[in-house]
């Protein structure tokens, strides 16, 4: 399939969804969670550092590792992948994106329908979520220790604060995977972006827009679970691709 074929699907499409993963940020140099597992973080398994369990058994090493991450983060940009996804959002006043990554470069991009499935990094949260739910909490109110050799504290309950992103063995914020869902059993296309499609159940959300009808367009380097069923897969970075379709749709 061509360039011109998916742009032309997308240009049509009356309620457009759009799905991306790691790929998309690892253009902008934004590593992916075990390819952060280098230096001083090699000797570590993910499960060791992005656990309840790991977070109650030792805070100060988890905080640290996403204070190291964070880091990371800062110093990247939204790739012309990232542009071009926040430009086909003014042409598609339907259109949903949905990202399974953690860093704000979508925002920062210029995106504003964004379904966030697995939290911000760039944000802090009372580990007992005293009020509620994941409600956010602001840096000039963290609760410190004299030393601040331990993490924040939360200026509420007094628990520690950890990141505001979603860990192995929890759930997925349940407003934003009812949102996502929604949206795609109700796409007409799916663009699914730089995913392998093997962490459910975001990894279920192109099947479910399949299942109802959707054309599923493909953006990826490599094979993907979501390449066997496809209609058309545009083999390649989405920072090169997505430029190319939004001028193939002028």
């Amino acid at each position: 399939m061509s360039i011109q074929q998916a742009a032309t699907h997308i240009q049509n499409a009356k309620h457009l969804v759009i799905l991306t993963g790691a790929g998309v940020s690892k253009e902008s140099g934004v590593p992916t969670f075990r390819d952060a597992m280098d230096g001083l973080w090699a000797k570590y398994n993910p499960e060791e550092l992005a656990t309840p369990t790991a977070f109650a058994k030792n805070p100060k090493l988890v905080w640290d590792w996403y204070s190291y991450r964070r880091d990371l983060v800062s110093r990247t940009k939204p790739n012309a992948g990232h542009i071009a996804l926040a430009q086909l959002e003014k042409t598609h006043p339907d259109l949903w994106l949905i990202t399974q990554n953690v860093d704000d470069l979508h925002e920062q991009a210029g995106s504003t329908r964004l379904i966030r499935l697995h939290g911000n990094l760039a944000e802090t949260i009372c580990y007992n979520q005293c009020r509620g739910g994941r409600v956010p909490i602001a840096p000039s109110d963290f609760v410190w220790d004299a030393d601040r050799t331990t993490p924040p504290r939360c200026p509420h309950c007094h628990a520690y604060l950890r990141p505001n992103v979603v860990w192995f063995h929890e759930m997925l914020p349940t407003q934003a995977l009812n949102l996502a869902q929604t949206v795609c059993k109700n796409s007409d296309v799916a663009l699914v972006i730089g995913t392998s499609g093997l962490v459910s159940p975001a990894s279920e959300l192109p099947y479910w827009a399949k299942q109802n009808g959707a054309t599923i367009i493909e953006i990826n380097p490599e094979y993907s679970m979501i390449t066997r069923y496809a209609d058309i897969v545009l083999n390649g970075a989405s920072g090169a691709i997505l430029p190319a379709l939004l001028e193939a749709m002028a």
